[in-house]
């Protein structure tokens, strides 16, 4: 095969060319520090480097955004809750104070201003919020867990209690007696005697909230199941459109009512209670559950409307099932699974790993509970109706000196000091006893508190754990992927001066060779 000039110069210049794209790609690699600039550089590369970079930006996206935010929420979270137990803490030993029997006034002033500051700080402790987002309200995170404000909205609630929700309350009549003074002492409306004064025990169920619907709009109704002799349960439901359950207000004295009455359902709106005759408590405390079954035998609910709510009441969308404006155009349904035997709670959950989630909420029915507010309520008028008796005995006494040498007066107010003494006597066994309970009340409620603090503990040990992961994942694949697609600048400076060098040497030998052709020796 003859070789000519234009051949040699067509693979001189090609493989010039060849030597100049080696000397491009190194010199590109040298600028981007990156093996490619494009796919068909190398694919395997390439899509080794796609699915490393996935890898990296996911769990980028757990190690520095979602666990961070997940353990603030949980450091918030956990703040709150200790706050919470403070709180219970001090609640508790003011009832081992008030279950002193030689309680001076003083000491009740003292103790009756520290539970009613303690009670107004717990459910404002539950307005916790983490970057604008409400912590113990379940997805309903841009909705505050109490009222921030006075409103009127009717909502048709139904509680979800069992047979530990009953107890007992002891109501004490005093008659008129908080109502005498200088000027009415003497009068016929006053002739009160020992008689007058007496105390009233029954059984009740204690609402959420006080100061419920009372009129002809309210529906209060108690439904429940009842073994049937064949084994079989029925749906027995008690209700104020049927006439089962009776309305009446605290000032007509229902208490004594339905002392004296076994087969009284009593609503009274203002306390918020459901007062039992004792036929009718031996009934429903029959009500249990049945292991062997599917649904809950041992859940009573009982159906009530509310429509005023005070600054700090508990929202009740966050507790139960429940309408608000019921039958009209705006109505709201909340948590109507609640009342079927799947209940969906709201369970905040984040991704922190690959396939792996965490729960970091707590919420309000958990730790925020309306006992809290509700036994502290007891306490404080169980108290000031203490207080309230022995100003009047401090104010009879004062007069009974100054009707000294007057028989007819000094009887009349001795007779009230009688009647006064026993309704001391009574109003201080009934707050006793209740600031007795009230000890193992708040540290059940206490109990649960710190049931939600070890939670939230072992949630954010766990999402250390998986923080050292995350950590340890991140510099693997970071490493794996600079391995794929990062250059060894050490080598790749070695590969181009050594690439310049060829290209030179390849310049200089084409320039001499292409010097000499046929004609020179013709």
């Amino acid at each position: 095969m003859r070789i000519t000039n234009k051949i040699m110069q067509r693979n001189n210049l090609s493989n010039i060319n060849t030597n100049k794209v080696n000397e491009d790609r190194l010199s590109n690699q040298m600028s981007t520090e990156k093996k490619i600039n494009r796919p068909s550089d190398d694919p395997v590369v390439a899509i080794r480097a796609l699915r490393l970079r996935s890898s990296v930006s996911e769990v980028t996206q757990y190690y520095s955004r979602n666990i961070p935010d997940a353990e603030s929420w949980i450091n918030v979270t956990e703040d709150a809750l200790n706050n919470l137990t403070q709180i219970l803490t001090n609640l508790i030993s003011q009832c081992n104070k008030g279950a002193n029997n030689y309680l001076e006034t003083s000491d009740r002033e003292i103790i009756l201003e520290q539970i009613k500051s303690l009670a107004e700080e717990i459910y404002a402790t539950g307005d916790a919020d983490y970057a604008g987002r409400y912590v113990f309200t379940g997805y309903r995170t841009d909705t505050s867990l109490s009222f921030t404000e006075e409103e009127n909205t009717l909502f048709d609630i139904t509680e979800q209690l069992d047979i530990s929700a009953i107890d007992d309350v002891t109501k004490v009549f005093t008659d008129k007696l908080l109502d005498i003074n200088a000027s009415n002492y003497d009068s016929d409306d006053m002739d009160i005697t020992e008689q007058n004064i007496y105390a009233s025990t029954c059984y009740r169920i204690r609402l959420a909230y006080n100061d419920c619907v009372g009129d002809d709009t309210a529906k209060p109704s108690i439904s429940f199941q009842q073994r049937k002799d064949d084994g079989t349960f029925e749906t027995v439901t008690w209700s104020a459109e049927n006439g089962d359950i009776k309305t009446m207000h605290s000032y007509d004295d229902p208490y004594t009512y339905v002392a004296q009455n076994d087969d009284a359902i009593v609503y009274v709106p203002e306390t918020g209670e459901i007062l039992l005759g004792k036929n009718k408590y031996d009934q429903l405390m029959q009500v249990k559950d049945d292991v062997s079954t599917v649904g809950n035998e041992g859940e009573i609910r009982v159906t009530y409307q509310k429509e005023h709510w005070q600054k700090g009441d508990l929202r009740p969308q966050h507790y139960f099932a429940c309408t608000s404006n019921p039958g009209e155009e705006n109505e709201i349904v909340y948590n109507p699974t609640y009342l079927t035997e799947n209940a969906e709670r709201q369970f905040i959950e984040y991704d922190v790993g690959f396939n792996q989630t965490i729960r970091i909420n707590s919420t309000a029915d958990e730790c925020f509970k309306h006992g809290i507010g509700r036994e502290a309520d007891d306490l404080i008028a169980a108290m000031q109706n203490v207080k309230d008796l022995e100003d009047v005995q401090a104010r009879l006494s004062k007069l009974m000196k100054e009707a000294e040498g007057d028989e007819e007066k000094t009887a009349r107010l001795q007779q009230q000091m009688d009647a006064v003494e026993k309704a001391l006597t009574l109003a201080k066994d009934k707050e006793q006893k209740l600031f007795e309970s009230g000890i193992t009340a708040f540290q059940g409620y206490l109990d649960d508190a710190n049931l939600c603090i070890t939670n939230c503990g072992n949630r954010g040990s766990k999402l250390s754990l998986i923080e050292n992961r995350m950590k340890t994942q991140k510099t693997t694949f970071e490493t794996l992927k600079s391995e794929n697609e990062d250059i060894d600048i050490a080598e790749v400076t070695i590969q181009l001066k050594s690439a310049e060098l060829v290209y030179e040497a390849a310049l200089l030998a084409a320039g001499k060779v292409m010097q000499a052709t046929l004609l020179n020796y013709i």
